[in-house]
């Protein structure tokens, strides 16, 4: 029996990109390597292993051998340990961070971020702020790409390996028309009506949750992606849609919205969770600032 080399961290990444990606050329190219590079690196951890870590025979999509299999828990293991040491690392070195880049999801409550910020501003004057509202998959893609540090986006954001979460909290979503919108004069709405109406619906700027829809009951919609616009327009009577309740509260008691009971309600919470890379861990500033979003956002606040 042949000895065993201790593999190399750069081919553990290189194998779990490739079972993350499901090709060599996907791998490739996430790691922004040559496909031989790739291959190379396998093909040396497989020698240096003594073990077939691909079957490659008989299709174009490599799939994972049953040692494969049994060693992919610990290869990810090892990598997590090793992005977790360097980050201490930088934690360790960094103090307090330079800048805070944060982003945020639209459907967090104004007043609540605007108190955030202002207490933020007392806590760390000499830290400068950079905020991003974005919708939907827009919140996740400013921290892949390394455009903040933190993050409070909406739940429909899929797990990403490279990426941390936690829930902090959530917001009520109602769905509201104009008082002279068809399906607020009804006196009780039919199962499908909503369906026979336009629907105004927020969209995403992102590839991350590009093409999937969240509470779209009808065929016929407006995509909107301004969450303010799609307010607007809901006031107007163009269409029906759903909104954050601290977002239309005062239009339900002005009465120029109304709340639509649905039989075909969509979901009442829009969870919030925090998120961040493994790899970059939130700083002092960062973190003071993921505390107090846990606290201004928890139930009953």
């Amino acid at each position: 029996m042949p000895d065993i080399a201790p593999p190399s961290l750069d081919h553990l990444r290189c194998f779990l990109a490739v079972v993350d990606e499901g090709s060599f050329n996907r791998a490739a190219k996430k790691l922004g390597r040559a496909i031989s590079v790739v291959s190379y690196a396998i093909s040396q951890l497989e020698s240096q292993l003594d073990v077939t870590l691909f079957d490659r025979e008989g299709s174009r999509k490599p799939q994972l051998t049953e040692a494969g299999k049994a060693l992919l828990t610990e290869a990810i293991a090892i990598s997590d340990d090793v992005d977790a040491l360097l980050a201490k690392v930088r934690s360790l070195r960094q103090g307090l961070e330079p800048e805070l880049s944060l982003a945020v999801d639209v459907m967090v409550p104004g007043p609540v971020l605007a108190s955030l910020l202002g207490a933020f501003q007392v806590m760390f004057p000499s830290v400068p702020l950079r905020l991003h509202v974005e919708a939907l998959g827009a919140v996740a893609s400013l921290i892949l790409d390394g455009k903040a540090t933190l993050a409070i986006a909406g739940p429909d954001i899929q797990d990403l390996p490279e990426l941390q979460r936690e829930t902090v909290g959530s917001v009520e979503m109602v769905p509201v028309a104009a008082p002279s919108h068809p399906l607020a004069r009804a006196e009780a709405i039919a199962p499908g009506e909503s369906r026979k109406h336009l629907q105004l619906v927020l969209t995403d700027r992102s590839p991350l949750t590009a093409g999937r829809d969240f509470s779209v009951f009808s065929p016929r919609t407006w995509r909107l992606a301004d969450l303010g616009a799609k307010h607007v327009l809901l006031k107007e009577g163009i269409g029906w849609g759903s909104m954050p309740r601290h977002a239309v509260t005062a239009d339900l008691e002005s009465g120029a919205l109304v709340e639509l009971h649905l039989p075909e309600r969509p979901p009442l919470d829009y969870s919030l969770v925090a998120l961040w890379r493994k790899d970059c861990p939130p700083g002092p500033a960062a973190l003071w600032v993921l505390d107090e979003v846990r606290e201004r956002l928890s139930p009953g606040v």
